[in-house]
């Protein structure tokens, strides 16, 4: 049977053949070819687009990184001070602080400028600071206490705007001529100033707990401190009250103990944060160990009160900044070395240099009357007092509770200016009835009891059943 043509099969079609214009023609086999070269082009260019992003994405997050390790490995201060002054804020505090600190060495010599001038009694004007200074002894511990409890900006302020207060009724009282018992009111009134040093100190220690070459080096930074306002406090006194008005030295120091507790104040990220009081909280006072300390700081200010008053009968006042420029100096030295591990071995070298040092203006002035020479001891007499007193504040440290600190240190500051009274007390009575050069064992006779009270506290401790911690 014939096939239809419809049903005929068609064989499969090349892919040698194609249609153009109707027609079946053959193509040609390069074709094939350039299709697929126009295929495979695309996928190459769009990989290369894609992959750029990347690389460049790489190194954009890669170029911080680097700058930030930088940043991070920069060496440190080899200068100890350099390095406590960088600590964030430290500056700010420290600025306020030295400008409220000034004062210290002002208000007491300007009084008694103020007052001998206008009442012509060196004695009333005596009696008035010494007044002053034993209120200071007692008030001060508990503002310490409240400056623990309730923050440093908190307590520190007002009481600081009251002592300014009683230094202004002061110069009224005197510039007025009010009777002389409101002479004794108005400076009892400063009692209130707070113990800007020991507030320093307890932000050091805040700062750098746990690190003791940093509280060693921010240690001695503080006690020059205090040699150098207590150095040049009385000279800016005496130059204010003689050039301008007799009064011009007391409100100097009102302001500038403002605005340095202004300002330190307002630095509150630097601030020991406030230690509630709880009833079973005692006294810093009653801490095993902290008895003997206060003993050894008693004799150690009886030191400085009795070397100043012997001084100044012997060669006047101006001899005295040798002594404190002596202390400042070895002060920065002791501080730019490593401390000893055990404080207490430290504390009795340095008070047996204190002792041994103390000597040298005795034996000045009994083989020669230079005061060159003179000077010159009590240059080297004043190397031993700033590394000693270093060194008792660091054990006090030690032996304070962490929130107790400024209430401790306050009582340390006590226990020197109670020293110094009875210092200068017996170093007067010596000057008055020995002469000045035999006046010069007072001090050195201090010293050699505060060394036996440090050796004497040491060898208790270490006895078996007696408590007090670790003897470092």
């Amino acid at each position: 049977m014939p096939r239809s043509p419809a049903t005929r099969t068609v064989p499969p079609t090349s892919a040698l053949l194609t249609v153009v214009g109707g027609q079946l023609i053959a193509a040609p086999r390069a074709a094939p070819e350039k299709a697929v070269r126009v295929r495979e082009r695309p996928p190459e260019k769009a990989v290369r687009v894609r992959e750029r992003p990347p690389e460049k994405a790489v190194r954009v997050r890669e170029r911080p990184q680097e700058t930030a390790v930088r940043v991070r490995e920069r060496p440190p201060h080899r200068n100890p001070y350099l390095r406590l002054l960088a600590t964030p804020g430290a500056r700010a505090f420290t600025a306020g602080n030295l400008i409220a600190r000034l004062p210290m060495g002002m208000l007491g010599v300007s009084a008694i400028i103020m007052i001998a001038g206008s009442r012509d009694s060196y004695a009333l004007a005596g009696a008035v600071t010494a007044t002053g200074l034993a209120a200071t002894a007692v008030v001060a511990p508990f503002t310490a206490r409240l400056v623990d409890r309730y923050g440093q900006a908190r307590i520190a302020v007002p009481a600081t705007a009251l002592a300014v207060l009683g230094s202004l009724a002061l110069v009224l009282c005197v510039r007025y001529d009010a009777p002389a018992w409101t002479l004794f009111v108005a400076y009892a009134a400063t009692a209130t100033t707070p113990n800007t040093g020991g507030m320093s100190r307890a932000r050091w220690a805040h700062l750098h707990r746990g690190d003791p070459a940093a509280l060693h080096t921010a240690n001695s930074f503080e006690q020059s401190a205090d040699e150098l306002c207590f150095m040049l406090g009385p000279v800016l006194a005496a130059t204010l009250c003689g050039a301008l008005f007799p009064e011009a030295g007391t409100l100097v120091g009102a302001f500038l103990l403002m605005t340095g507790v202004l300002i330190f104040a307002a630095q509150r990220t630097t601030e020991p944060p406030p230690t509630p009081r709880n009833r079973t909280a005692v006294s810093p006072f009653r801490t095993p160990g902290m008895p003997a300390l206060l003993a050894v700081f008693l004799a150690t200010g009886a030191v400085f009160g009795a070397l100043e008053v012997v001084s100044i009968a012997h060669a006047g006042g101006a001899i005295l900044a040798l002594q404190a420029a002596g202390s400042g100096a070895a002060g920065l030295v002791y501080g730019s070395l490593r401390p000893a591990r055990n404080v207490r071995h430290r504390l009795l070298l340095c008070l047996a240099a204190m002792t041994a040092l103390m000597s040298l203006p005795l034996l000045a002035t009994a083989w020669t009357a230079s005061l060159p020479v003179l000077a010159l001891c009590l240059l080297l007499a004043g190397a031993a007092t700033a590394p000693t007193m270093v060194t008792g504040m660091t054990l006090i440290q030690h032996a304070t509770p962490a929130g107790q600190l400024n209430e401790g240190m306050t009582l340390s500051v006590t226990a020197l200016l109670g020293g110094v009274a009875a210092g200068a007390a017996t170093g007067g009575w010596l000057v008055e009835h020995a002469g000045t050069a035999s006046g010069y064992a007072a001090p050195m006779g201090a010293a050699a009891l505060a060394l036996v009270t440090a050796a004497a506290g040491t060898a208790l401790r270490r006895r078996p059943g007696v408590s007090g911690g670790s003897a470092r």
